[in-house]
């Protein structure tokens, strides 16, 4: 089944936080009355830690929550590249159980053992294949998300959980694959910044030079591109009909 696919566009940065909020926790509620649980992949970057002090600010229960994380650079917690860091800075995470958090450890001495140690908890938690509920994910400038950059082993890699590389430091880091993001039963793109126009359009396009973003298309689940009205400026949002990819 092709991935019911959307773009919402919304004025900055803290409107597309409320709306992400509205959305992320719309999911939460869907996933905890039908499956009694609500697991939620984060992302890194500045746009996804608008959403989660928006999340650590509201009234919702969190009872059901399982926090998971998309990507992470190797690093330890502390530091100030680590996606965990990150999340834990905003809030969000004071407000669910710490073992209901599934951290991937940045500073493990071997990225591809905790590459397989994290694959290994998914499918504890979430059976085979590991469908997460939703999936929240950046777009970069290059069209990388997660942790998965063109023209790199990571997007061929088999499984759930592989070690990708970037091209700026920290070079070393730790994904979701292709595989494992396509089994989402929902994914949210959260994209802000008229520096993202041009990577946004790319994804959007399907031809052999479509970015990493533009092949996360779920096996069988919803696709929400939610931007700024920058970030979509190369985007004819009006009676927008998502392309045709394949798998």
């Amino acid at each position: 089944m092709r991935a019911r696919e959307t773009l919402r566009r919304v004025e900055d940065e803290s409107e597309l936080a409320r709306e992400a909020c509205a959305l992320t926790l719309a999911s939460a509620r869907a996933a905890v009355s039908a499956r009694g649980a609500f697991h939620l992949a984060l992302a890194g970057g500045s746009t996804p830690r608008r959403l989660y002090a928006e999340l650590a600010r509201s009234s919702a229960s969190f009872e059901g929550w399982q926090l998971w994380f998309g990507d992470e650079r190797c690093v330890p917690p502390e530091d100030p590249a680590s996606n965990f860091g990150l999340a834990a800075g905003s809030g969000l995470l004071e407000r669910v159980p710490s073992s209901q958090v599934h951290r991937l450890r940045g500073e493990a001495l071997e990225p591809e053992t905790e590459a397989r140690r994290y694959e290994a908890e998914l499918l504890s938690k979430l059976g085979n294949p590991p469908r997460l509920d939703l999936a929240l994910l950046g777009l970069g400038i290059d069209g990388h998300t997660a942790s998965l950059f063109p023209g790199t082993p990571a997007l061929a890699a088999g499984g759930w959980v592989t070690v990708g590389h970037a091209p700026s430091a920290p070079h070393v880091r730790l994904t979701l694959t292709l595989t494992a993001l396509r089994e989402a039963r929902a994914l949210l793109f959260l994209v802000a910044g008229a520096d993202k126009a041009q990577a946004l359009g790319s994804a959007l396009v399907a031809s052999p030079s479509t970015p990493p973003a533009g092949l996360v298309t779920p096996r069988d689940g919803t696709l929400t591109w939610l931007t700024t009205r920058a970030a979509a400026a190369m985007v004819a949002v009006e009676g927008f009909e998502p392309p045709t990819r394949g798998l």
